[in-house]
């Protein structure tokens, strides 16, 4: 089980690390009830198949961020109320999804990170095709599983490697 990470304001972070911290130059909107979240990243990548997320977010999530590539779709939701309530449930810090969620309103009231492109109500498939904690590029940024991720209204962080 990994120690929880305390969430610092990202800006704070630019301060402390400089160009050594990486910073996802893409926008993301929120939709969970935490706006600031962190802990160690795990990753999916998946395009309109939200197969394997939905399984791998019903395991413990010991406060890890999920960092999902869903190539920057917005025709079908990665996440709804059910399968973000299982990742609140399981203990993952956070969700940041490059493509859609749906459920909005119920998203808002989970005691989770939500970070994704947009909303639509359309479901994806659910054949599990893709790849589970391979390193994904989104904004600029890549996301390796182990590093330590920070979320908050003014984005997405990376802590530089320890050295």
């Amino acid at each position: 089980m990994s120690p929880a990470v305390t969430p610092v304001p990202t800006a704070d972070l630019v301060d402390q690390y400089g160009s050594e911290l990486g910073v996802c130059d893409l926008q993301f909107s929120q939709f969970g009830a935490h706006h600031s979240f962190a802990g160690p990243v795990r990753t999916v990548s998946c395009y309109e198949d939200n197969g394997l997320l939905r399984e791998l977010l019903r395991t413990p999530g010991a406060g890890h961020v999920l960092v999902v590539d869903g190539g920057g779709s917005l025709r079908t939701a990665l996440v709804g109320d059910l399968i973000a309530g299982a990742a609140q449930d399981n203990g993952w810090a956070g969700l940041i999804l490059h493509g859609a969620v749906r459920d909005r309103v119920a998203l808002s009231g989970l005691r989770l990170g939500i970070k994704a492109l947009g909303t639509i109500p359309r479901k994806s498939a659910k054949d599990s095709i893709g790849v589970v904690d391979a390193p994904v590029t989104i904004g600029g940024l890549t996301f390796r599983p182990g590093r330590i991720l920070h979320a908050d209204d003014d984005g997405i962080a990376l802590l530089p490697q320890a050295k």
